[in-house]
Parts: C-alpha cells; structure tokens; sequence
C-alpha cells in the first residue's frame, strides 16, 4: 500500500507540471486539461475489480490482488511514457525561459541607468535637474523590475495565497474521503452488494475529473476564491444529500457522490492555481510537494476519523458533519480576499 500510494501522489503532482508553462489568464485550465485525462482510468477502474480478481485467482494469487496487478501495470506503461516522452521537463524549461526573460530586463536596466547619469552629469551646476534626473532612475528600475504595462508584477512580499490555496484543498481533500470511504459500508449494511458499490465509486470518480475542463474556465474566468466557495457549497450538498438518502436507493447515494466528487474537483483546480500563482519558480517543486504532503495526510485523517465517527454516531452524522466542516473554506477566503487588500502585501494572482 506504501507503494501504490506513493503513485497516486506522484499522478496527483502531474496537475502542476500541467501548469508550469501556461501563461496566468490559462493556468487553470492547463490544471484542468491534466486532471481530466485520468479520468478514464478513474472510472475504469472500480469496474475492472471482478475481472481482474478473475484474473488473479487464474493465476494462483489471492481474488483481491488483482486490482493491484492493474495498478502496477499502469504505472509501469505511465513511468516509461513520462521517461520517454515528457522532455524537457515543464519546470525546468520554465526556469530557463524565466531567466532569459531576465536578461534583457537587466540590460534595460544598465541603459538607463547609464542615459540617466549622462544626463545627471551635463547638468550638475542645476541641483533640481539632478535631482529629478534620480527620481527618474528610480523609476526606470521600477519599471525594469516589474516589466512592462499589463504583465502581472512579481511578489516581492508576504502572499495570503499559499495558506489559502493549502486550506481550500486539505479541507475539500478531508471531507471528500471520509465520505467516500464509508459510504460503500453504508450500502452494504442497507443490503447492497459489490457492483451497486462499484457504479457509485465510478460515479464519484468521474464526478472528481469529468469536470475538470469547466472548473478550470470557471476558475480562470471567475477567480479563485470565488470557486473555492463554490466547492465549499458543493460539498455541503452532497453531505445534506448522502445524509438523508433512504437506505434502498443507489440513485440516491450516487447522486450524493457525484456532488462530492465534483466538489473536490473544484477545490483542487481552485487550490493549484492558487499555489502555482503564489510561488516562486525557485521553490515551486518543494512547496508543492509540501503542500500534497499536508492532503494526503488530511485524507488518511478522514479516512481514519470517519470509521469511529460511524461506529459512534451513524453515517448521517457524518455526511453532515462533512459537510458542515466544509463551509470553513468560506471565512478562509473572507479572509485571504481581505490580506489581499492589505497594505504592503503583494501578491502574484
């Protein structure tokens, strides 16, 4: 399980390579474009569970394992695929071509301040024009620094969007698991069997990308923060939903699913973009694996708290409770719009 984990955090990366080289007004879809291409295998999957037990019991190793063959399978194929064909890599490419960018910037630079000092010179006897001469270099680095009319300055400051963007995604990461994780127990104490379960996963997991391509337009489109409350409320949703389901109705339940599935979904693009946005090119790598660290660990909570909250208060309880837990995304994003505002807080997006 060490294993197989450790590929689905590395699957689960690929959305910032995704996002590396494309330009601010389209990271988000770029985060977007990545995450929908998983989606076949996502929803495959959980159907291919008796089939590739099958297959495992055919060849002398236990019924369960054979989903975990698939798995190493795919990984395999996924790890020569990237070997092969994903060069050069997207964030050092992006590195490289950051630092060409800087180049003519510092030759920008050293030609004003060179024209302005000639000019400081010619003029010394007049100590206003020399004066002026200096502000007018001041400018000219201001300029240089943050390049050219209409192209998004660089932070220099503390940015309010790493903790949010790590909050909207470890929260929707939270909720999301603990409810996906008990609710195939729930159906089955209700009398369900194995392929009920398995439709309702496969429905959930498409819900998680299938609309990747328009959260990533919504988010470009309409903000981040702004979508953050959006999956805030989603998740709401599928909590007041799976919470009330009658016990015989898979309908229900899927419905339930779908509603979280799509809730995460646009929390992560929201989230992603947010932290790609916020982070320097220099640390990018580090804080992203920082931050999937913080949501995988917020998924193995739910999963871990979810199982005791059942036993002890029902499964309602804690779809609702989820849900609930949910709305917090919303005074984080009050209050990140509001640092934003700030004085002297700078930020990339």
């Amino acid at each position: 399980m060490f294993v197989y984990g450790a590929g689905t955090a590395t699957n689960l990366q690929a959305r910032y390579a995704g996002a590396d080289l494309a330009t601010p007004a389209r990271r988000a879809r770029a985060v977007s474009t990545v995450l929908v291409a998983t989606t076949m295998g996502g929803v495959a999957g959980p159907n291919l569970a008796a089939s590739t037990g099958d297959l495992a019991h055919g060849l002398g190793i236990p019924h369960l394992a054979g989903p975990f063959l698939l798995a190493g399978a795919a990984y395999a194929l996924a790890a020569l695929v990237l070997t092969v064909w994903l060069r050069p890599d997207p964030l050092l490419l992006a590195r490289t071509l950051q630092s060409e960018r800087a180049d003519p910037a510092l030759d920008e630079h050293e030609r004003s301040e060179t024209a302005y000092g000639e000019h400081a010179r010619t003029d010394t006897a007049h100590g206003e024009h020399t004066r002026t001469d200096r502000a007018h270099g001041e400018q000219a680095r201001r300029d240089t620094e943050h390049g050219d009319v209409g192209r998004r300055p660089v932070a220099t400051g503390r940015s309010p969007g790493v903790p949010a963007g790590v909050l909207i995604m470890v929260l929707t990461q939270l909720v999301m698991v603990a409810i996906m994780t008990m609710t195939p127990i729930h159906m089955h104490g209700h009398g369900h069997g194995t392929a009920a379960s398995g439709l309702v996963i496969a429905i959930h997991i498409g819900a998680m990308y299938l609309p990747s391509p328009l959260s990533g337009w919504l988010v470009d489109r309409y903000s981040h923060l702004t979508i953050a409350v959006t999956a805030a409320l989603a998740l709401l949703a599928a909590g007041i939903v799976a919470a009330t389901a009658p016990g015989g109705s898979v309908a229900s339940f899927a419905v339930a699913l779908a509603l979280l599935g799509l809730g995460w979904n646009l929390g992560l693009v929201a989230g992603t973009t947010i932290i790609t946005d916020s982070v320097p090119l220099a640390v990018r790598a580090r804080s992203q694996g920082l931050v999937d660290l913080s949501i995988a660990i917020a998924g193995a909570v739910g999963g871990l708290v979810s199982g005791f909250l059942v036993a002890a208060a029902g499964y309602p309880v804690l779809a609702v409770g989820g849900g609930i837990l949910a709305l917090a995304i919303v005074p984080v994003v009050i209050s990140t719009a509001r640092g934003r505002r700030a004085p002297g807080v700078t930020d990339r997006w």
